[in-house]
């Protein structure tokens, strides 16, 4: 992580992961934008090469803990079963190249980011919230990107469960369900163009 520039920190009241990304990522000003799970999950060193893969052309770049050369630990089967889940549904409706979408670890170029966010829906005005949200906004983000044209790039990653998740599953499982059919609905509806 040697020469990146430090960063700053964005007040806002608590209104969930979404709200506190978008906040971020609009306020962030260098060329590439990433952000990465609080817990830090996926090893900051993965961040060279997603920044390899901006530099070879693509605009997004997305850490996944699917396929060749990515490694999951610590993660209990039924969490792993959950996310599976969700994605075949995300690949169905929406995205049927991607193999994950959540995971916590992605680089924008500039531009790209500033549009998305211009377009994308979810949780745009959330208001205070008291516990956690997990949602499908990384999914709206890479959706969005898509339709934009903007070239997405999966790099596989390791990525370690975290035992203090926030995850709900019955609860963040819905509206993750919700999401997704609300994403599926703006994009039928021509809302991200």
């Amino acid at each position: 992580l040697a020469g990146l520039e430090a960063g700053h920190l964005v007040a806002r009241p608590h209104a969930g992961k979404a709200a506190a990304l978008r906040a971020g990522l609009a306020a962030a000003s260098l060329d590439q934008v990433a952000f990465s799970d609080a817990d830090l999950a996926t090893p900051l060193t993965h961040l060279a090469d997603l920044r390899a893969a901006i530099a070879a052309g693509c605009d997004i770049a997305i850490g996944s803990r699917e396929g060749t050369g990515a490694r999951r630990l610590g993660e209990p089967m039924y969490r792993h079963l959950m996310g599976r889940g969700f994605n075949l549904i995300v690949r169905a409706l929406l995205l049927p190249d991607i193999n994950d979408t959540q995971c916590g670890f992605k680089l924008f170029r500039r531009p790209a980011i500033t549009a998305i966010l211009e377009r994308g829906r979810l949780y745009r005005d959330t208001g205070t919230i008291t516990g956690p949200r997990v949602t499908a906004f990384d999914a709206e983000l890479l959706v969005v990107g898509r339709q934009l044209g903007y070239r997405i790039c999966p790099i596989p990653v390791v990525w370690r469960y975290g035992r203090h998740s926030k995850v709900q599953p019955a609860h963040d499982t819905w509206h993750n369900l919700r999401d997704v059919i609300l994403v599926r609905w703006n994009l039928w509806r021509g809302r991200y163009n």
